[in-house]
């Protein structure tokens, strides 16, 4: 008889074991090669850099990001974390050391993280704290995909791997021979609970860590499996180790397991998350996990972004546009986060951070609207009609679990920036022709939002009594109130888009002059927008270099442009079109120079702006995204071409500085990926979008109704930036924009590029894009 004695006999049984289990459940779920996946779709994966934009710091953002292993919209994500549990920089590109993988769903440091833990693998003597346990790594041994993370760290002959569920993740460590190899699953501080279950070679658990957002019973519970015996465990609560108990509760929990390794053995650990409660999480575990092994959840992970990075092929684009384009898009998959689960029966719940309550149907979470309602959700009215419509069913969930609309949930209500943008999302959705949601519901909701003012701990519009009497938000009566009035007047169109629509003529009558707010807050002696007082004088001093104040994040050159529904009334307010061209012109001329203002001390945005070097243009931040579109409106769009396609080239880097600022749950994404198809939504509510410069040769658009939009510029390279001509289907094409419905029923776009700006085409009035004023277009 063969004793089993041997290590090496041991390590290549089970080898051969787990080599004839793979190759059959491989064969069985046809999973395909990684180079060539199904329908002959490229490994576009290759291609995604999920480090470009982690070289961040509180006061510099180059993104404010993290390389997050996740499915796409994933309840979680997974990273490796550089800094300390209570760091928002969980992962910055310059650190040495990596301290554990974390299940994370922070979706901005300025926001913060919940419901987070991590797992650890170290040898020798156990060590809890979390400094100390950091080991030290290096960037060349170091892979970081959308759907794999993976590292070495020499120094202690370990290795970890991680691949995602949209619920779970399965992490895979190699340890060194050792008779003390450990796994650390690290509770954090906020109040957490672990119990370990040998007889399963299972823990589980809990933890409750936020940063607001959360009723009070609000928990992430987990489960994770061994698929190796503990030879023995050590609990920890705080600084405290309990080597005799198998559960703890306390501010700070963890569990250590040992165990012993030969060299270069395998350790698998599969996860699995709920926020509605352990049994979930374990049913979580047994369908997204459970019957894998990692290199098939691996295998499984690549081929679901392939085949959303897949519905949008570009070519001519050199090595560092194709990372930087499907890096973004990769971004721009990641948020709002899935935050429902199926039930053991496969129904639709979800727990609600907006009452504590199980529900039935969608909810997602952890998105900032007021960045995203300009780029994003209009890229998804295009690309993912049937997800921005079930988004649009969670936000109203959320206002019917919380009685108000979201404006930048995470998980809950947090009362963070400005506007009312769940209306941006509900009118540029049903314009569009996307009405599988309740718009009767929304539209309610949106007017509560215009009409009554929230309780405290839900956002709002903060000086919304002054703004219904008087047409604006006063300062200093109000911080940011020039910023708020011009976003509530947006808002307000959005409103005025729904009531036309469905025919409301009372709500028209009501809601048509409020959309022109805007013009109570421009002062036609600077040009300005700009703080007025509530006895109607306005705020001085006043200098349009200095931040803060009236303004949000920004200054008057950058909030003058937040007319995003009626730019010709703008224009108008200003003079006409040769002062407006004048003033946009200025914006890039103007030194980058700046005063601190009421926020009393440079702020990160600040500093980007001087950095870019481009005036007082400030591509880090939302406000001013949209203004070099704008040219298009008074029949200049060369200059439009000439300031995207610089914006596209000198902003965007595949490296780990490559953004400009934050990227903003795929805002930053969003604008140049459209703008790199060559056209921009500077009015969502509309059913249009500005052209631009493209930059690709071809792009090929796989539209979820089955059509195909082929984008191709002719001639088109870094110099010839200038559109000489357009075509639509073959036929002529003179307008400065292009309809949602001729992008959606599919055909071809064709730009003829050269070097010199033509003055001639898109000059005609009636080839400017739309404004409420003109009410340009006419289909409008």
């Amino acid at each position: 008889m063969l004793k089993l004695n041997s290590f090496g006999f041991i390590r290549s049984y089970t080898k051969f074991l787990t080599f004839i289990a793979t190759t059959i459940l491989l064969a069985d779920c046809q999973f395909r090669d990684l180079s060539r996946l199904q329908n002959n779709q490229s490994n576009l994966v290759q291609f995604v850099n999920p480090r470009i934009g982690t070289q961040s710091t509180p006061d510099l953002s180059a993104g404010n990001t993290y390389p997050a292993v996740a499915h796409p919209w994933g309840m979680n994500f997974w990273t490796p974390q550089t800094g300390s549990h209570d760091d928002r920089w969980i992962y910055n590109y310059d650190s040495k050391t990596i301290n554990g993988f974390r299940c994370t769903h922070q979706p901005s440091p300025w926001v913060g993280d919940y419901g987070a833990f991590s797992i650890m693998p170290e040898v020798g003597e156990l060590i809890i704290d979390e400094e100390k346990r950091a080991l030290n790594y290096y960037h060349t041994s170091e892979t970081s995909l959308p759907n794999y993370y993976g590292v070495t760290f020499h120094e202690k002959d370990i290795s970890a791997e991680m691949t995602a569920t949209n619920r779970g993740a399965m992490m895979r460590f190699e340890f060194p021979e050792s008779q003390a190899s450990w796994i650390l699953l690290d509770a954090f501080p906020g109040g957490s609970y672990v119990k370990v279950i040998p007889s399963m070679q299972r823990v589980v658990g809990w933890c409750r860590n936020n940063s607001g957002g959360t009723p009070k019973d609000f928990a992430l519970y987990f489960v994770a499996d061994f698929d190796k015996p503990f030879d023995s465990f050590t609990l920890w609560n705080s600084d405290s180790l309990k080597t005799l108990q198998r559960e703890i509760e306390g501010d700070h929990t963890g569990a250590a397991l040992r165990f012993k390794t030969f060299k270069n053995e395998q350790i698998n650990v599969r996860i699995a998350t709920s926020f509605i409660s352990l049994p979930q999480a374990a049913t979580n575990l047994t369908r997204e996990v459970s019957r894998f092994n990692f290199d098939q959840l691996k295998i499984k992970l690549n081929q679901t972004w392939n085949t959303e990075l897949n519905k949008i092929l570009i070519e001519g684009a050199s090595a560092d546009q194709r990372e930087m384009f499907y890096t973004s898009l990769y971004r721009m998959l990641l948020f709002p986060r899935v935050f429902y689960e199926l039930s053991e029966e496969g129904e639709m719940i979800h727990y609600s951070p907006f009452n504590g309550n199980i529900r039935p149907g969608y909810l997602f979470t952890d998105v900032g609207y007021w960045d995203v309602f300009r780029a994003l959700f209009p890229f998804y009215t295009i690309m993912y009609p049937e997800r921005n419509s079930n988004i649009l069913k969670g936000i109203l969930n959320a206002y019917k679990e919380g009685g108000w609309l979201p404006i930048w949930p995470s998980p809950g209500y947090r009362k963070i920036m400005i506007g009312n943008h769940s209306a941006s999302l509900f009118a540029d959705a049903y314009i569009k022709g996307i009405e599988d949601f309740d718009a009767e519901l929304a539209y309610q909701a949106m007017k509560k939002d215009a009409r009554v003012a929230p309780p405290h701990y839900v956002p709002g519009r903060d000086g919304i009594r002054e703004y219904n009497n008087n047409g604006y938000v006063p300062y200093p009566e109000f911080t940011e109130a020039t910023s708020k009035t011009l976003e509530y007047a947006y808002d307000d169109f959005c409103i005025l888009q729904m009531a036309k629509k469905m025919k409301l003529s009372d709500d028209i009558a009501q809601y048509g002059a409020r959309p022109f707010n805007y013009k109570n807050v421009f002062d036609s002696t600077t040009n300005f927008m700009r703080g007025r007082r509530l006895d109607g004088s306005w705020h001085e001093p006043f200098d349009p270099i200095e931040w803060g104040g009236p303004y949000t994040e920004g200054n008057a050159w950058h909030y003058t442009w937040s007319v995003f529904h009626d730019v010709r009334g703008l224009m108008d307010l200003m003079g006409g079109k040769k002062e407006f061209v004048k003033k946009l012109d200025q914006v890039f001329t103007t030194p980058s120079e700046f005063k601190v203002g009421t926020y009393g001390k440079v702020i990160h945005e600040m500093t980007e702006m001087v950095l870019i070097n481009k005036g007082q243009y400030a591509h880090g931040n939302q406000p001013i995204q949209h203004m070099p579109y704008l040219y298009c409106y008074a029949g200049e769009p060369w200059k439009t071409q000439r300031h995207v396609r610089s914006i596209m080239t000198d902003l965007y880097r595949p490296t780990p500085d490559g953004y400009c600022g934050d990227e903003d749950n795929g805002q930053m994404s969003a604008w140049y990926v459209l703008s790199a198809l060559g056209f921009y939504p500077v009015t969502p509510g509309h059913p249009s979008y500005v052209l631009g410069s493209p930059l690709f040769e071809k792009v090929t658009i796989s539209l979820s109704n089955g059509n195909t939009f082929v984008i191709e510029a002719e001639e088109n390279n870094e110099e010839n930036i200038y559109v000489e001509k357009v075509e639509l289907n073959g036929n002529r094409y003179d307008n400065n924009w292009i309809l949602h419905e001729d992008i959606i029923n599919g055909g071809k776009l064709t730009f003829y590029m050269n070097n010199k700006a033509e003055k001639k085409r898109g000059t005609n009035p009636e080839n400017f894009p739309y404004s409420l004023s003109t009410e340009s277009l006419k289909d409008q």
